[in-house]
């Protein structure tokens, strides 16, 4: 029987840890039979390799993470018909990489001495040096950038001579000071214009092909492409440039590859991406569901997936993830005091926002689990499921949310300052994970998983319509004589599929 199309059929999405102890666990999870075979597909985020801040987003290189992933466990799940998406961090790595070690210690005379970006190297005749070392770009400059937190994106480090530098530091940093010692943790950026970088760019890609993977994520693609005088986030055409480089190195090892990047819907930087033949992060879905079921309208969803279809958008869609659920990307689709609505409602919730810099005007995105977003409703996670299977594209389901999985306020306190994003990583203990397959809303929500791997209406070449009004909503696929329809009522929270 013709099933779903194999690299559309569903996805899951975890840490190596998100069940059990490692991802031998994970293992014996998908042989369970409740789950076995749901899953040609797994998202495994970059903890798999060695890395040392923001759970695994600091990569210092990608060797497996022995204490989380062998080779042994990479060839079973191939084994076992699953392919991979793994995460490719485009513009940056750990301080603790051997390349910026090298740096530190042999300074101008380490062979990377270009594989990071030196700051005042960069800013040289476009800014004053300071009295603490860097230079400060005039305003000119300044005002065209984008910065991901308060302050200049700089760390400063101590070279083997005791001079203090910097280098370009985009997102996380630490230091700390113990027992005389100054240890450093941070992403250092990538400078695109090195040729050791494009080495290491080309190296890591093959690594990932060995691993198994089929779609490599382009993690901060958008942050790579730099040069005084222009934007730092997304350089035109500097940005687009980069990308097309990548995928000439990635088309060597069959991979695809999905950059990740949020953006204003205004922007139409998704449309783009579609143009280029690249899969594009369906990062609208998630705060329109929201939207539809509070505000009991289909209007704003319904016009995005025609949107979908009518631009011929290849996605990946989910509900959470291990981020946040998006805002951003949401201006200039749903109305601002839409998007403040459903602020209002996830916080209500227990959920918390993220800002960039801190400014309550330029909101980023929200951290809650699905689950307890949607009031902790089964009825409300169930129909955002079924919507979501009916959806064109990938369909990528976090762990977290299979399971239920509601706000953990102890993981928040425990990782401090910053740690909002754990709100919605609960690790589950293999045995918790096995009984929650018992549960009504987990099997509900695997027969709807099952529907779209299995279900003819999906398969190749078939066609998706969509309508509705106020509250009352349809989608239907067809497929020759196959067809799967969903009639879900916003108002009430009820669904049928009919197939």
């Amino acid at each position: 029987m013709m099933k779903t199309a194999e690299a559309a059929r569903v996805m899951l999405n975890v840490y190596p840890d998100s069940i059990g102890e490692n991802l031998g666990d994970l293992l014996k999870w998908l042989e369970n039979p409740t789950i076995k075979d749901v899953f040609q597909n797994i998202y495994i985020l970059p903890s798999l390799f060695h890395s040392d801040l923001d759970r695994g987003f600091s990569v210092i290189d990608y060797d497996l993470n022995e204490s989380l992933a062998s080779e042994s466990d990479l060839k079973k799940l191939s084994a076992m018909g699953i392919s991979l998406k793994l995460d490719f961090v485009l513009n940056h790595m750990s301080v603790q990489s051997k390349q910026f070690n090298d740096i530190l210690t042999n300074g101008d005379k380490s062979q990377y001495n270009d594989f990071f970006i030196d700051w005042n190297k960069f800013w040289l005749g476009c800014g004053t040096m300071t009295e603490s070392g860097y230079i400060q770009p005039d305003s000119e400059y300044l005002d065209k950038m984008h910065f991901r937190k308060s302050g200049l994106p700089l760390l400063m480090v101590k070279m083997c001579n005791g001079q203090r530098k910097p280098y370009w530091n985009t997102f996380y940093q630490e230091v700390v000071e113990k027992n005389g010692v100054t240890q450093y943790r941070g992403q250092m950026d990538l400078n695109v214009k090195s040729s050791l970088v494009w080495e290491f760019y080309d190296e890591t890609l093959r690594k990932l092909s060995y691993y198994g993977a089929y779609i490599v994520r382009l993690d901060a693609f958008a942050y790579t492409a730099k040069e005084p005088g222009a934007r730092n986030f997304l350089n035109d055409p500097d940005t687009w440039t980069t990308l097309e480089q990548v995928r000439k190195l990635a088309d060597k090892y069959n991979l695809q590859l999905l950059p990740e990047i949020h953006a204003e819907y205004r922007e139409k930087v998704h449309e783009r991406l579609a143009e280029e033949g690249y899969m594009i992060y369906d990062f609208f879905l998630p705060g329109l569901i929201i939207h539809a079921l509070e505000k009991k309208e289909c209007k704003y969803l319904l016009r995005w997936i025609l949107d979908i279809l009518e631009n011929g958008m290849k996605t990946v869609n989910m509900l959470g993830c291990h981020d946040g659920i998006p805002l951003l990307d949401l201006r200039g689709l749903l109305p601002d005091d839409e998007i403040n609505d459903i602020i209002d409602v996830v916080v209500d919730r227990g959920g918390y926002v993220k800002d960039l810099q801190g400014n309550k005007k330029m909101y980023y995105q929200v951290n809650a689990t699905y689950y307890s977003a949607l009031g902790e409703s089964d009825d409300k996670l169930l129909l955002s499921r079924a919507i979501q299977m009916f959806m064109p594209g990938i369909p990528q389901v976090w762990y977290l949310d299979l399971v239920g999985g509601t706000n953990d306020y102890e993981a928040v306190r425990s990782a401090g300052e910053g740690g909002h994003k754990e709100i919605n990583r609960t690790n589950l203990s293999l045995l918790r994970a096995m009984h929650a397959l018992n549960e009504d809303v987990v099997s509900k929500q695997i027969d709807l998983l099952r529907l779209r791997n299995d279900s003819p209406a999906f398969g190749d070449g078939a066609k998706l319509t969509v309508k509705g009004d106020g509250a009352a909503f349809i989608m239907q696929w067809e497929n020759g004589e196959h067809i799967a329809r969903l009639d879900a009522d916003l108002k009430t929270c009820e669904f049928s599929i009919t197939t």
